[in-house]
């Protein structure tokens, strides 16, 4: 059976404080989970903050983005190097608001996933269609073609270290969530194209998490179906009493 694993994804919110507070009632909270594994993604000026702030706890954290070049004049941007140098250990890829809003397609999200392995990083490359695509009947279409593009020349070795989360883009911050078992629909169909490129043993150890609105009141039957394997939460991640429901589902 697959560990669960419940990311909280804090987006643009919080200042120093903030998150230090909520870093600190988190490891509160969860001190005697130990179960599944919870991993905290503040923003980028947070990170090493709320690394020393999840010190000696089961709480692991990461970022939100990175860039896939080591180094250079590109004004704004993190490398992978730079994140794993504060304490970071995971980093989220492809999120459908860096996909929409940023415009990054999955040649150049290949390019982070490779970064951050390189950099010992974990990376959770997202995956997820439109409203307009589920309405075409296209929605597993959408997600496969992603799939296949972001992965594009990696091995059996490097899925170890990768993990997947299908957002729903339709259900991100509209409190509009997919069904237990539309999630599962697309959750098995994507473990089954794992299979198709990686072997059956690698679609079977992958951990998929569910990210479209997910709360305290649903994340229970979103992470009890088969191919669930824990959430990537936004808005919900960011109040301690939320998250710690949502965890212990």
């Amino acid at each position: 059976m697959r560990r669960l694993l419940m990311a909280g994804n804090w987006k643009m919110h919080l200042d120093l404080r903030g998150a230090i507070q909520l870093a600190a009632g988190l490891k509160r909270e969860l001190a005697d989970v130990a179960d599944r594994d919870v991993v905290l993604f503040p923003p980028y000026p947070f990170l090493a903050d709320v690394c020393d702030a999840a010190e000696t706890s089961t709480l692991e954290v990461g970022a939100q983005n990175l860039h896939p070049e080591p180094q250079g004049a590109f004004t704004g941007e993190v490398s992978a190097a730079m994140l794993a140098s504060v304490g970071c250990r995971w980093v989220i890829v492809g999120h459908s608001e860096r996909r929409d809003l940023f415009a990054e397609n999955d040649a150049f999200l290949n390019h982070k996933l490779r970064a951050a392995l390189a950099a010992g990083l974990r990376p959770i490359l997202c995956v997820g269609e439109h409203l307009a695509e589920r309405d075409a009947g296209s929605a597993q279409a959408v997600v496969s073609a992603q799939m296949r593009a972001c992965l594009d020349g990696f091995g059996a070795e490097d899925m170890e270290r990768i993990t997947l989360a299908y957002e729903p883009v339709w259900a991100i911050g509209t409190g509009r969530t997919a069904t237990p078992q539309q999630a599962n629909e697309m959750h098995a169909m994507i473990r089954a194209l794992l299979a198709e490129l990686f072997g059956a043993p690698v679609a079977n150890a992958t951990r998929i998490l569910y990210g479209g609105s997910v709360k305290p009141g649903n994340a229970k039957a979103l992470v009890a179906e088969a191919d669930i394997d824990g959430a990537l939460v936004g808005g919900a991640s960011l109040k301690v009493e939320d998250f710690v429901q949502i965890v212990r589902a």
